[in-house]
């Protein structure tokens, strides 16, 4: 009966062995996966950060305006459209301060570009 007890015991150690390992290997990815989110977001706010440092210097006060309201409607656009002037700047292909006549037509011409054409059939 010793030996039976005995045999359990052991068995029963290493059950709880390879459940402790498999935890912890669950717990290590889990942390890697959190670190690896940390660090697409630390990224997406130092890039939002450099845009909106490079708006300050790119439009004129009345153009930020308009893209803040622009922003709160329609934030793909707004974010299509500071990417866009950044690359301009960037490029040197953009006259500086874009005013907001300027900036006017640049929205109107993204959001043209991504305007879908709707149609309407009769069945």
């Amino acid at each position: 009966m010793g030996e039976v007890m005995s045999l359990e015991d052991d068995e029963l150690a290493r059950l709880r062995e390879a459940r402790r390992a498999q935890i912890q290997e669950q717990l290590e990815a889990q942390a890697d996966q959190q670190l690896q989110a940390e660090s697409q977001q630390a990224a997406a706010e130092q890039e939002a950060q450099v845009l909106a440092n490079a708006m300050r210097t790119i439009l004129t006060p009345e153009a930020r305006d308009r893209l803040a309201r622009v922003e709160l409607g329609r934030p793909d656009l707004a974010v299509t459209v500071k990417q866009h002037l950044y690359t301009l700047h960037q490029n040197n292909q953009i006259r500086i301060p874009v005013d907001d006549e300027m900036l006017k037509r640049i929205l109107k011409g993204i959001s043209e570009n991504s305007r879908r054409e709707t149609s309407i059939r009769r069945i």
